[in-house]
């Protein structure tokens, strides 16, 4: 995927159209407050999104639960890793819920650090954050982004029983350099693995993964990964430049140029996800793919007629 132009980039300097407001603004700091008056974690500041200004301006977030230590140490990841010694707060499901409701949200994205150290992996915690913010509003819709839970199908079911709207989990990067960018105890084919196993347990459930590009990896790669996720019926796609965190973790190798990111969509659109947001600054948890996602399951419940009562507020 690289260009001329990309090889020639200076190191360390970021090319024009990567362009991020500072934090900022009246919507940021009430975010900001509840959160911490709650003692909650959101990804946005753990992971260091470029995003977070813009987001939390715009009164979204992504909440980060059970705490802010990962047991595993991708290479790409700004979230601090440790041992968390099973510690969980049991009173986070209700936090979760009550900020939801003081923020006022419609479309809640509910992720977490890795917690090998936990038998389900914390999927139960899970379930009951979803259930809590359900028993607060139950307008509410809720994505999960979770982690592999080590390709475990009981703790998929916990978290599936709960019925979470969108279930995520992603691919972060093409196979090749998966053993590279990711914690050893994670591969690219048990990703695929717990996305094919929530299409069985759940079939009717959308199902949302994420690529990064920057990392030296060929456009047929990429094709080939997104052929991939296509193959275990992923719904969603989201796909954005890898940003280095700090000199500690792996090197930017190419800025892709936005050309590069409309193209991949249109490829992704013709493979039939359903939606693919492409662009140097989209993550995961993106606005726009948000935005659509939450607009099309709100019409689908419409015209199913069981939740023909729902207004978006």
């Amino acid at each position: 995927m690289r260009s001329r132009a990309n090889l020639d980039q200076p190191q360390g300097k970021k090319p024009s159209w990567i362009r991020v407001q500072a934090p900022g603004g009246e919507n940021y700091v009430h975010i900001k407050e509840t959160l911490r008056e709650r003692g909650l974690h959101t990804v946005c500041e753990e992971a260091r999104c470029p995003n977070l200004g813009e987001c939390w301006r715009g009164g979204t977030a992504t909440f980060m639960l059970l705490g802010d230590t990962c047991t595993r140490a991708c290479a790409f990841c700004a979230v601090k890793t440790g041992n968390p010694k099973g510690v969980v707060d049991a009173g986070e499901p209700e936090k979760v819920a009550a900020a939801v409701g003081a923020l006022k949200l419609r479309y809640v994205v509910l992720t977490t650090v890795d917690r090998d150290d936990l038998a389900d992996g914390g999927a139960a915690h899970y379930a009951a954050t979803v259930r809590a913010i359900r028993t607060h509003d139950a307008n509410v819709l809720v994505e999960v982004l979770t982690g592999d839970f080590r390709g475990d199908d009981g703790a998929l079911r916990t978290l599936l029983a709960s019925e979470p709207d969108v279930f995520a989990h992603n691919l972060e990067v093409v196979e090749r350099l998966s053993p590279i960018a990711r914690d050893r105890r994670a591969s690219y084919r048990t990703s695929l693995d717990v996305l094919a196993a929530v299409k069985r347990i759940a079939p009717q459930r959308p199902t949302k993964s994420s690529l990064m590009v920057g990392l030296g990896e060929t456009e047929d790669e990429l094709v080939a990964a997104m052929r991939d996720l296509r193959a275990v019926d992923v719904d969603f796609l989201t796909i954005g430049q890898y940003l280095r965190p700090s000199p500690l973790h792996l090197p930017v190798v190419e800025f892709v140029e936005p050309d590069a990111f409309a193209r991949l969509r249109v490829i992704g659109e013709q493979m039939g996800f359903r939606y693919v947001a492409s662009g140097p600054l989209v993550r995961s948890s993106y606005k726009a793919a948000e935005h659509f996602i939450e607009s099309t399951l709100r019409g689908e419940r419409r015209v199913g007629g069981t939740q023909a009562e729902i207004v978006v507020r």
